[in-house]
């Protein structure tokens, strides 16, 4: 490992908004903050959002920049690339921002049931384009560990620079007759002026210079409705 990230996360462990749990403290069991993150961390009861697998933390900044009567946390296990976004916290004193490092698997340890109001999933590392869908944080495996904890009807957003990513979400949505509430395939051309939606990191901007498309999806979750895979060969 080199010497820059080993800095970095030596520079994580003195982050007051960087919370890294340890394998011992979820592996089976709730973490201690499970139900108490809007009073222990942010100190109010705003509306809570993840970021799931937010690397550099650049979308969930940005969100709680243009929503400060809400609070934010950004989730991905690469200390390396959270600790760009937690930086930015720290240096600009943003209190609603908060980034928790750990493996998405576990995330039913740390969240408690209506405590969370929105998710969004943006980007999705590029390494998982070739897995299917139920094992990506779109598909039914993860919603079903979301629904747990998300309000009911709470909003889950996507976007992606990967069409098979954006078409087989779509389709297991209108499998499960889940509502859609906005959708885009091509979310740049088609004009919208949304200034959340519209948030650009570093890697959205790469795609867009290579011509790429940004896909969107925004949809509800009902918290009492088990979310079910399309059957194999109609994927």
């Amino acid at each position: 490992m080199g010497k820059k990230k080993l800095a970095r996360f030596r520079e994580l462990e003195n982050l007051e908004r960087v919370i890294q749990p340890s394998m011992e403290e979820v592996l089976g069991k709730d973490y201690s903050l499970k139900g108490r993150w809007k009073r222990e961390v942010f100190g109010n009861d705003h509306p809570l959002v993840l970021e799931l697998g937010c690397g550099k933390g650049e979308y969930t900044v940005g969100l709680a920049k243009r929503h400060p009567e809400r609070n934010f946390m950004g989730l991905d296990i690469k200390g390396a690339r959270m600790w760009t976004g937690a930086r930015t916290v720290h240096e600009e004193g943003l209190s609603n921002v908060a980034f928790l490092r750990t493996r998405i698997d576990f995330i039913p340890s740390f969240f408690a049931r209506d405590e969370v109001d929105e998710i969004w999933i943006t980007f999705p590392d590029p390494q998982e384009k070739r897995r299917r869908l139920k094992k990506r944080l779109p598909g039914a495996l993860f919603l079903n560990k979301y629904r747990k904890f998300l309000i009911d009807g709470g909003k889950v957003h996507l976007k992606t620079d990967n069409r098979e990513l954006y078409l087989d979400t779509l389709e297991m949505l209108r499998y499960n007759a889940l509502p859609v509430v906005r959708n885009s395939e091509d979310l740049y051309r088609e004009g919208w002026e949304d200034e959340t939606v519209g948030i650009q990191t570093y890697y959205e901007k790469k795609f867009l210079s290579e011509g790429k498309r940004i896909h969107y999806l925004c949809f509800r979750l009902p918290s009492g409705q088990e979310i079910k895979e399309v059957p194999h060969g109609s994927e």
